[in-house]
């Protein structure tokens, strides 16, 4: 395993370039932590390089890892170098720089589905991807406007939520409309049912909107399902974005499984 002490060293210097622009379209990302690099180890293979914390190498969680790829990809880093390069204070002594998975939109969609309207908080959009994965969806498409789906802080929010799903990103959702075999289904307080009401089909499209903005209209008004959750609007106007979702998300698996 090559061992980097400088800085200066061209691939630091490259790193740290990466690291500023991560979650830009196309852009390599580092994961950043034991949980994520042995998710893309499980379900994409060997990353582009894997970079240790040269002094916690004995550390069996990291042993492991390291023995499990080829030693061309690893890169031991002294411990100021490797944190300079972490997205979080606490850095667990390892990050992968990959490329991400880029997938091709399908010509249709025919299986439930989550579409994210301009959700700019990356903790919402984390959040987001995590409550799809876990309430049995496998298709989650980012419009324009969205945190980046592979940015630190989406990664870190998601928690490996990312190896589960297929993340598409950029998407024309309005273009999209066009291809969806499942229903529309967008929450809104305008003109909508309660959700504890509406007779929810097994498989749907799911939006959910801008924070403050909410849904778009123009997808507002090509919904089959407009729903509201109740509740004490005394107290609070709407609910967050993603607590919106979850609550959505796993009334549908409750009714359907």
């Amino acid at each position: 395993m090559k061992h980097i002490a400088s800085r200066d060293n061209p691939l630091v210097k490259d790193l740290h370039r990466i690291a500023t622009a991560a979650g830009r379209r196309d852009a390599p990302a580092l994961l950043d932590g034991v949980h994520l690099c042995q998710a893309w180890l499980q379900h994409q293979g060997v990353p582009q390089r894997a970079l240790f914390d040269a002094s916690r190498l004995d550390k069996p969680e990291l042993a492991d890892l390291a023995a499990q790829l080829p030693p061309e990809v690893c890169v031991s880093l002294e411990p100021r170098l490797l944190h300079g390069l972490a997205s979080v204070e606490s850095d667990q002594g390892v990050l992968f720089l990959v490329q991400p998975p880029r997938p091709e939109l399908p010509g249709r969609v025919g299986q439930g589905c989550v579409l994210l309207d301009r959700v700019q908080d990356p903790g919402n959009v984390g959040t987001l991807l995590r409550t799809s994965a876990a309430a049995g969806i496998r298709q989650v498409m980012l419009s324009e406007g969205c945190a980046a789906a592979w940015s630190p802080k989406v990664l870190r929010s998601a928690q490996g939520a990312h190896f589960a799903l297929r993340v598409y990103e950029k998407v024309d959702l309005a273009a999209l409309l066009a291809r969806l075999d499942v229903p529309l289904a967008a929450t809104t307080l305008d003109r909508s049912q309660s959700l504890y009401e509406a007779a929810l089909p097994s498989a749907c499209a799911w939006v959910f909107g801008h924070e403050g903005q909410g849904v778009a209209p123009d997808l507002l008004a090509a919904a089959t399902l407009r729903l509201h959750i109740p509740h004490d609007s005394v107290a609070v106007e709407s609910l967050n974005v993603a607590a919106a979702a979850a609550i959505c998300l796993f009334e549908q698996r409750r009714r359907h499984g």
